[in-house]
């Protein structure tokens, strides 16, 4: 009988990376490492294992057939070494973690994240923050915030880590509104705000007039307008509520670039905060795997 071939988690974990994050690069800043190493672990990786797992071209780097199969099932490996890591240091964990997030994304991919580390860590007390992503920054900067989730334009790659990414859509109470005549009516957040920005620059750029019709820092107050037909806005499709309508290109509004959302974290963190920015990332990371899949 052959003796078992054991497969190193570590290998497992930059591969998953790799694949989530859509190269080299991005992946070696999710995981703290440099660029070369990370690319050192995929090619021991692909020795271990006999096969080529990634395609790699000047632009892009993409799962082979034989890749997709062992992400596949790394992912599941990685979440039982990772439930029983936690598991196992549970214990150790406990504290407070402050945290900041856009009410958006609060309100709709993060409350399972975080139930789900409460109940493994209930030692640690988590202090949520919901607000703009400008006074996010504010707070973060003034030391007000451990972990601070914040939306930033794709061209920032140095801001924060990246831990998601969705298209942007037009939405609005009914299908025919971006056709009416005059400008377009637009219900928005406070500038500077990133999907107010991507809205107005992608008017601007395709020459269709607009004009700002009703402006609500709060989410549910953007949701009312819109309802009400007071204007259209922008949403991650995620977000969209299901009484409301995504505007297609059909539509005659211009494309609009993807939303994303980065991870700050502060200087000199303590134990409970280091395993809430671990466990945000990999859960995410998860949430867009089985997304995509």
């Amino acid at each position: 009988m052959a003796a078992p071939v054991n497969l190193d988690v570590d290998l497992l974990r930059t591969l998953v990376t790799v694949a989530d994050a859509g190269g080299f690069s991005r992946a070696a800043d999710r995981l703290l490492r440099n660029q070369s190493t990370i690319s050192l672990q995929i090619k021991r990786l692909e020795e271990r294992v006999g096969a080529v797992l990634l395609e790699r071209g000047p632009r892009h780097v993409r799962l082979t057939g034989e890749g997709q199969v062992i992400v596949d099932y790394a992912r599941r490996i990685l979440a039982l070494n990772d439930e029983l890591m936690d598991r196992v240091r549970q214990p150790e964990i406990a504290g407070l973690v402050r945290l900041g997030a856009p009410e958006d994304f609060a309100t709709s991919h993060l409350p399972g994240v975080l139930a789900r580390f409460a109940q493994e860590h209930p030692a640690v007390g988590l202090e949520v923050t919901c607000d703009l992503t400008l006074n996010l920054f504010d707070r973060f900067a003034a030391g007000d915030l451990d972990l601070a989730l914040v939306k930033r334009e794709p061209s920032a790659p140095l801001l924060g880590t990246r831990v998601w990414r969705e298209p942007l859509v037009w939405v609005a109470a009914e299908r025919g509104v971006a056709m009416r005549q005059g400008p377009l009516p637009l219900a928005v957040s406070p500038a500077p705000c990133v999907y107010r920005k991507r809205a107005t620059d992608a008017l601007d750029t395709a020459g269709r007039p607009w004009r700002i019709a009703y402006t609500c820092g709060a989410l549910t107050g953007t949701h009312a307008a819109v309802r009400a037909g007071l204007g259209v806005t922008v949403l991650p499709k995620d977000m969209v509520p299901a009484d409301l309508v995504m505007l297609d290109e059909e539509a005659g509004l211009p494309a609009l670039a993807d939303t994303e959302m980065a991870l700050l974290v502060a200087a000199d963190i303590g134990p409970p905060a280091q395993r809430l920015r671990e466990y945000v990332i990999r859960e995410l990371e998860r949430g867009r795997g089985e997304a995509a899949g």
